[in-house]
């Protein structure tokens, strides 16, 4: 059993964690990063499947991310624009695939002025939203209290607007069934990216994406650090105290005046504290959950769509898989589509055949792209749901009442232990972007503390 001693352990090598631990080395704080995959990068994953390179995990940069464009180019890498021109298409209730170029789906007039209505009313909630305060608004009781779906159909009674109104934060993003989180939960989604209407937006949620995947940002981080980053050390157990922290791995063991624990709230059970969290802690973390969703990657000798005029880009809240873009990669000749399966779907997707599974969402594909989307040369699905180290995607939210009553208290340090991953960040929640922050803060709380 290996021993080290350092100023700080941080438990998780994904953005976060190394995000925290180069800030603190540049401070001059010496640290040991440990982690529990034999890979860097957390959620953010880049792999090559058949010939083919794919981004597993995280890969798109958005206008708004500051942080990570920041930290793209400290590091530099290059991105480019995600394919996108051409037209949309959008399937209705009636199953009919139609075309349609800007950002309202073509819905009938009715239907239309419904979904602008509320996304101007939404819009104006989110601007009175602080992202890393949602809980002190006013109405937070209020809006934490009733579910996402139950307060847009208190909206209106036209249910093709709710459906598409609720994607942005349902399916898409928090991929959860939109009844089992709160209206505030949805406009902290929201505030995260500035505004209801960036996040209906693929223009400018999906922007951009790194030359050669976005994994590269851990992967350049973790080399800054060189030996204080280790791999294949799952912490099993963290004992803290005032003297500081010791931190047992499966083959080592550090000792160090703080920890920062990098990694999703939905994995701190995998860890026995001793003593115990607090019991704010242990009903606060009950409170949060993972949500759910197949990233599935076709690839084709290639990109089809193209020669019909269309960008790629697909929607609609009654298909299996609700939205797919164009993703090919930088450079490549072939054509690669990416289509997500969310939530309850995703679940009865895998209780049929990968053989029967794999035809459905192909099934689905076609009906945006037609009957050559059934065809693909490469064909893989990011399932994070079975990921050990991960049990999920995109990130954890709280169930109805847990961000009002729990929100203030997420990011608290306990001791000496501190707290980081982007599920608890404000700007860029659930984001590389909001990971890089939720790491420079740590860092900085550390750096604080240790010297007053």
């Amino acid at each position: 059993m290996v021993g080290l001693n350092r100023d700080v352990v941080i438990v998780g090598a994904g953005a976060a964690g190394l995000t925290a631990a180069n800030e603190l080395k540049k401070a001059g704080f010496s640290v040991a990063v440990l982690e529990a995959r034999d890979r860097v990068g957390g959620r953010l994953h880049t792999d090559v499947i058949d010939g083919a390179m794919l981004e597993i995990g995280g890969q798109w940069v958005s206008p708004d991310q500051d942080a990570l464009i920041d930290t793209v180019a400290d590091l530099g890498l290059e991105t480019f624009s995600r394919y996108r021109e051409g037209d949309s298409v959008y399937i209705g209730p009636d199953g009919v695939s139609r075309r349609f170029t800007g950002e309202m789906f073509p819905v009938s007039a009715a239907t239309g002025r419904v979904i602008a209505e509320i996304t101007n009313r939404l819009d104006a909630m989110v601007a009175e939203i602080d992202p890393d305060r949602a809980w002190a608004h006013q109405n937070a009781a209020e809006w934490d209290s009733i579910s996402w779906d139950a307060w847009l159909r208190t909206q209106t009674d036209d249910d093709e607007a709710v459906r598409n109104l609720a994607f942005a934060t349902g399916p898409a993003m928090l991929t959860k069934p939109t009844h089992s989180f709160s209206l505030l939960q949805s406009l902290l989604m929201a505030a995260s990216a500035g505004a209801y209407s960036h996040l209906v937006d693929a223009d400018f949620i999906l922007d951009k994406r790194v030359v050669g995947g976005l994994q590269q940002v851990p992967l350049l981080l973790a080399e800054r650090l060189g030996e204080d980053v280790f791999l294949e050390q799952p912490v099993r157990t963290l004992e803290y105290g005032d003297s500081g922290v010791t931190a047992i791995a499966d083959g080592m063991t550090v000792r160090a005046r703080f920890a920062i624990l990098a990694l999703p709230p939905n994995l701190y059970p995998r860890i026995s504290f001793v003593p115990a969290l607090p019991r704010l802690q242990h009903q606060m973390h009950q409170h949060l959950s993972m949500g759910f969703v197949i990233k599935v990657h076709a690839v084709y000798d290639r990109p089809f769509w193209r020669e019909q005029g269309l960008s790629g880009t697909a929607f609609s809240p009654y298909e299996l898989s609700h939205e797919a873009y164009d993703n090919t990669n930088h450079g490549d000749e072939r054509g690669t589509l990416v289509g997500f399966v969310s939530d309850r779907l995703a679940d009865d997707v895998f209780c049929i055949s990968a053989e029967e599974r794999k035809e459905r969402i192909l099934e689905s594909l076609s009906h945006y792209y037609g009957p050559e989307a059934k065809n693909p040369i490469v064909y893989y699905e990011s399932d994070w749901g079975a990921e050990e180290w991960t049990r999920g995607a995109y990130a954890v939210s709280f169930d109805l009442g847990g961000l009002h009553r729990y929100g203030a208290d997420l990011r608290e340090p306990v001791g000496p232990i501190h707290f980081a991953c982007s599920d608890m960040a404000g700007a860029g929640y659930q984001h590389v972007d909001g990971a890089i922050r939720m790491g420079r803060l740590a860092a900085s709380n550390i750096i604080e503390e240790a010297r007053a």
